[in-house]
């Protein structure tokens, strides 16, 4: 019997998840309440299957990962004796100059629900870039949407570099030990913002000692939410004898957690939620250890606390650690330039 549930604090939604779900729900509503069409999202806005899920069935909201869907799209809405609206949101992870170019080209408005933590790693691309530096892009995937979109800033100028410990095997990520850059006195590294806070360190440690001018931005990359939810995991891993980590498993921050926790005390699993849980996993268990993704909504957690609840009234959860206190500023909708 489980008698004892550590809860990860904190876990969760981080403050750009809530602001770039709000941007689309707020817009969604809107747009409902205007009659003036559905709304569309570039890429998922969060990594994570629920929160897609409720958008497009509570919301009504589309999802694409080409402007070029738009049309096809725009012909089944119209079927329905609906229409698509002219405003794109493009996504917490970020999107390439290319795909700004596009919406502008399709006179799209836009809103952008970028995380700014995201959008400051942008910001770092061009501003090296534009001083000549050859930037290495420390990554999980050169697939991943805030990949794609962070080189698509200055594509001729990075070069996706693997982070240790990596288990993607991406052929076209280069590896920190051998790779090449056009002048080694004018090289700086930036990271994806949701990766293994040790990893990255190590990652970055052999860079460092490959290319002794390496510069690193005056603050640190990494995402204090990512940051924060593997401290919890850290803290709590010791005491359980198997975690859940509630994640989609495209979510890079979740799937950190998970490699983290299984690291730390050899019996972690993923979880989308409750009904994934396995009897088979809880043999000889008495504590278990939770956390979830900085995508995943907190009631997909508290169904978790119900069904062990269920099984055992007397269960003892434990919550350690802090809450956040971040906010982000909603983002404002954007018409089409001329240029």
């Amino acid at each position: 019997m489980i008698k004892r549930l550590h809860l990860a604090k904190p876990r969760g939604f981080c403050a750009g998840v809530v602001m770039a779900i709000q941007a689309v729900e707020e817009a969604a509503e809107e747009m409902k309440a205007e009659r003036s069409g559905e709304l569309t999202v570039f890429h998922a806005i969060v990594h994570n299957d629920t929160v897609v899920e409720r958008l497009e069935e509570d919301h009504g909201v589309h999802f694409v990962e080409d402007l070029g869907e738009l049309k096809r799209i725009e012909t089944s809405a119209a079927a329905r004796g609906s229409r698509l609206s002219d405003t794109v949101v493009f996504s917490a992870h970020g999107v390439s100059p290319t795909v700004r170019h596009e919406a502008n080209r399709l006179g799209l408005h836009t809103l952008d629900a970028t995380c700014p933590l995201v959008t400051k790693v942008h910001s770092e691309a061009k501003k090296y870039a534009a001083r000549g530096y050859h930037i290495l892009l420390i990554g999980d995937s050169t697939t991943h949407q805030e990949v794609v979109g962070t080189r698509g800033e200055a594509p001729d100028r990075t070069t996706v570099v693997s982070v240790v410990g990596n288990r993607k095997h991406d052929p076209e990520l280069a590896d920190a030990d051998t790779v090449t850059v056009p002048d080694p006195s004018k090289v700086v590294v930036l990271t994806q913002t949701t990766l293994s806070v040790d990893d990255t360190a190590r990652t970055i440690e052999i860079l460092r000692r490959r290319f002794p001018d390496l510069v690193l931005p005056s603050r640190d990359d990494l995402c204090y939410a990512t940051k924060n939810r593997q401290d919890a995991v850290r803290n709590i891993a010791g005491a359980v004898g198997l975690f859940l980590v509630v994640t989609s498993d495209y979510s890079s921050n979740g799937m950190r957690l998970l490699e983290l926790a299984d690291s730390l005390m050899g019996n972690a699993r993923r979880i989308e939620g409750v009904d994934d849980i396995e009897a088979a996993w809880l043999e000889g268990v008495e504590s278990i250890g939770v956390t979830s993704a900085a995508s995943t909504p907190d009631d997909l957690v508290q169904d978790i606390v119900t069904f062990f609840r269920a099984a055992n009234p007397a269960l003892d959860v434990i919550e350690e650690g802090e809450w956040e206190d971040i906010t982000f500023r909603q983002p404002k909708r954007v018409a089409p330039s001329n240029s």
